[in-house]
């Protein structure tokens, strides 16, 4: 009988082992719905999916794995209403059963490449992922049809050995990484050793679970992007070569300036050989290589004739290590200082690649189309990109009709030099709409956004009736776009006017009391009979923003009576906000989307050892509060639960009961010495252990409707 189950077991194995990808994909998906669905593949130069019923089941055709996961994506959010989130602890609720197609549909792609993440997202959302993260989303990706994802993690195993090579000790290679949260910006060469030395388990663990990426991006029609060399070299490997021409680059938010390797200097091909050929040895390659060098920083020299040998040495360099390499490099730093980066320098830098070598991701098309002002980067192909989120910022942005417009122009005029779409976010965050859109966008002719979002509500809410209150969100809340600094007056650190750091801009143009009528309508008793988690994520995310944007008029109010002398009055804001901030906790604290405690267990979780694991923890609370440098405190703020509780709400009871101790004394508040105090409970913060809840303790519903009552009272004088 024990040989029975072998062999059965090894059929099953067998079984799952021959299986396209695709049906893989689908059952991780579905489960046992997966037999609902056939697929076909019929081989074709063009993308494309096709959805029919056959025999009574969804029969998707398309040309690759990549194609047909679109195609059933497409099926499950406009036929069966099913959503599928990026985060793998948000569930796929199945329907009890699947509508046939009545009619064939096909959609072709309109561009060849989607290509989607950031640096920065490494840092923001994915440091801590392990395989079951990482699992969930590259299906997410697929089901998008992306075919061209960034993939950096793990490169500081291949690092290692290079610089080990190259004689640097252990202690010297570890201690110029930075910490995990932070290694985007040190991969970019802005900052080295912030967080460090970084530990060697980690940078094992890294090398292991890039390894499964690439084998499941790549059998699902990915190409994924992998580093190369773009110039950044160790201090102590400046020291050790002092014939070589490096430099150091303008600092960076504060931080000590990093070095430069010119491009020109034999070193330079040299060490990208090296690096290439033990990065293609340990996670093979796909041929295309992001470079992105001088990101935020000045170049040593602006002459056009260096910046045109910088680059083109950069891709000489690659392609001597790989004769097919093609180099993908971001535009951020070509709008981030569009001032130095003039026509000619920028025609200089781009010119000495040759053509459809050089692929560029015009990265923050929502404010400026770099390739509009370029002459399409004369000539070199581009990756029209939306970014929408900086540093993971809680906030109601993200104008589907404007992407629309704008990528709608762009499809039409830019002509075969825009070879694809994409997405630049920083973070995952709370608009999702906006790049579920801009995907199913890459694959639509002629779009009807109302209808997009009507198929939106419905898939949020499993309710037809909330149709026109998610198109009054979109037409009147989601205005504005995203940028750096985004957060209401709850997360700022605490000032009597302004917002007391420049990374927190608590400012929306929309009418707020347009978001509370909405969140009323959407906590209708009919929402009680279907709860989907997606609906649930809604309430919170809406509503956490629609208590936190009236902080701004209870620190007002408070300003108001301390500038009168009311003592009455600063004591009753005070009690208001301290109620407001137990509220919008408790909120936040119902769904684990915004909870901060997942985000410190699975930081926890990379640790081997007890100390690891401390460490790895003041990271994560770093990254999301002071981030590191002088310049950059609140720039990731977040309205989580806890951190809302233990770190916002705690700053802001420091502040307020200090200036009402000035008030009683007299006093004038001297907003300068608090802030050197306020600095000392920020640092403080980020080196405790407190345990927080990793999954929710409170009702999403009834923490709503609470709330919602509560405030209606506080500022209306009416209930629901």
């Amino acid at each position: 009988m024990k040989h029975v189950f072998i062999c059965l077991a090894i059929m099953c194995g067998l079984e799952a082992a021959s299986a396209r990808p695709i049906e893989r994909l689908a059952h991780r998906i579905l489960g046992a719905d997966d037999t609902n669905f056939v697929f076909v593949c019929q081989p074709d130069t063009l993308d494309y999916f096709q959805l029919e019923t056959k025999d009574g089941k969804i029969c998707i055709t398309g040309n690759n794995d990549n194609s047909m996961a679109m195609g059933l994506n497409y099926y499950l959010q406009h036929y069966a209403h099913v959503y599928v989130s990026w985060h793998v602890h948000e569930p796929v609720e199945l329907p009890t059963r699947y509508p046939l197609v009545t009619e064939p549909v096909r959609r072709e792609a309109l561009v060849k490449e989607r290509f989607f993440l950031n640096y920065c997202t490494f840092g923001y959302t994915m440091p801590w992922w392990k395989w079951e993260q990482w699992e969930r989303f590259i299906d997410w990706m697929a089901l998008h049809g992306i075919t061209m994802p960034l993939a950096i993690t793990g490169q500081e195993a291949v690092w290692y050995e290079v610089w080990r090579d190259y004689g640097l000790t252990d202690e010297e290679i570890r201690g110029y990484f930075s910490g995990p949260a932070h290694l985007p910006w040190h991969r970019m060469a802005n900052l080295d050793g912030f967080g460090g030395p970084l530990p060697m388990s980690w940078i094992e663990g890294q090398k292991e679970l890039q390894m499964r990426i690439l084998e499941r991006e790549r059998e699902l029609d990915m190409t994924p992007v992998l580093p190369a060399f773009a110039g950044h070299v160790p201090a102590r490997f400046a020291d050790m070569h002092p014939e070589a021409d490096i430099k150091p680059l303008s600092a960076w938010c504060g931080f000590a300036p990093t070095h430069f390797l010119n491009s020109s200097d034999p070193l330079f091909a040299e060490i990208q050989k090296r690096f290439m050929e033990k990065e293609i040895a340990l996670f093979g390659t796909d041929h295309i290589y992001g470079v992105d060098p001088f990101n935020e920083m000045d170049p040593p020299h602006w002459q056009p004739e260096y910046l045109s040998d910088v680059s083109e040495n950069i891709y000489y360099s690659l392609r001597k290590a790989d004769p097919d390499a093609r180099w993908l490099q971001m535009t951020w730093v070509f709008y981030y200082k569009r001032k130095s980066w003039t026509t000619e320098r920028l025609r200089a830098y781009l010119s000495a690649v040759p053509r459809k070598r050089l692929i560029l991701l015009d990265y923050f098309c929502e404010k400026t189309e770099v390739w509009r002002t370029t002459e399409s980067f004369f000539g070199q192909p581009f990756i029209w990109c939306y970014l929408g989120n900086f540093g993971g910022n809680t906030m109601l942005v993200g104008n589907v009709h404007d992407l629309e417009e704008r990528l709608s122009a762009a499809l039409r005029e830019a002509g075969p030099n825009m070879t694809g779409v994409g997405s630049t976010l920083e973070a995952f965050d709370v608009s999702p709409q906006i790049y579920e859109y801009l995907f199913s966008r890459a694959w639509e002719s002629n779009p009807d956004v109302d209808a997009w979002m009507a198929d939106w509500a419905q898939l949020r809410c499993g309710l037809s009736f909330f149709n026109r209150e998610w198109k009054l969100l979109n037409d009147s809340v989601y205005k504005d776009n995203s940028f750096y600094g985004l957060g209401t007056q709850l997360v700022a650190r605490p000032s009597l006017e302004g917002h007391g750091t420049y990374y927190t801009k608590p400012a929306y143009s929309y009418s707020n009391d347009t978001l509370g009528r909405i969140c009323r309508q959407l906590l209708n008793p009919v929402a009680d009979a279907r709860m989907k988690d997606a609906f649930q994520y809604d309430i919170v995310n809406l509503m956490s923003q629609w208590v936190g944007n009236y902080f701004m008029t209870v620190r007002d109010n408070f300003t108001a009576a301390y500038k009168k002398g009311d003592l009455k009055g600063m004591v009753q804001q005070k009690k208001l906000a301290d109620r407001l901030f137990r509220d919008v906790d408790g909120l936040l604290s119902s769904h684990p989307s915004f909870m901060l405690g997942p985000w410190i267990e699975n930081a926890r979780a990379w640790g081997t050892t007890p100390a690891e694991k401390d460490y790895f923890e003041q990271q994560a609370r770093t990254i999301l509060t002071i981030w590191g440098g002088p310049v950059l405190n609140d720039y990731a703020n977040r309205m989580w639960g806890g951190l809302v509780k233990d770190y916002y709400a705690k700053r802001w009871d420091m502040f307020f009961r200090k200036v009402l101790q000035c008030a009683r004394q007299g006093k004038s508040f001297d907003e300068k010495a608090f802030n050197e105090e306020l600095s000392a409970f920020e640092q403080d913060w980020t080196r405790r252990h407190t345990h927080y809840a990793v999954s929710p303790r409170k009702n999403t519903l009834g923490e709503a409707l609470k709330i919602y009552d509560r405030y209606m009272r506080e500022f209306y004088g009416e209930v629901r």
